[in-house]
């Protein structure tokens, strides 16, 4: 079983819990660690630590969900005047 150091300490370090969504006094943070690399990413707040959880840590799945947020992986492609083909 691994050790993962103490939240506090990671929070020592310098390790900011605004890192995600730029909330300078975000609610309490969490370890947030990677299982493949088996280190410390950082202390995100509950609710960003949950997000990236739930999108399966992974970055791609990250940026789709940016673009969904942005409007551009829904933009249509233009065929001809009044005709537009749907995302791919």
């Amino acid at each position: 079983m691994r050790a993962w150091p103490a939240a506090g300490s990671v929070r020592a370090a310098g390790v900011t819990r605004a890192a995600v969504r730029g909330v300078p006094k975000a609610p309490a943070g969490y370890v947030d660690h990677c299982r493949e690399a088996g280190r410390v990413r950082g202390v995100p707040c509950f609710n960003c630590n949950s997000a990236i959880g739930k999108l399966g840590d992974d970055p791609d799945a990250v940026r789709r969900a940016a673009a969904y947020l942005e409007g551009t992986s829904w933009k249509r492609t233009l065929v001809t005047q009044g005709v537009c083909r749907p995302p791919s």
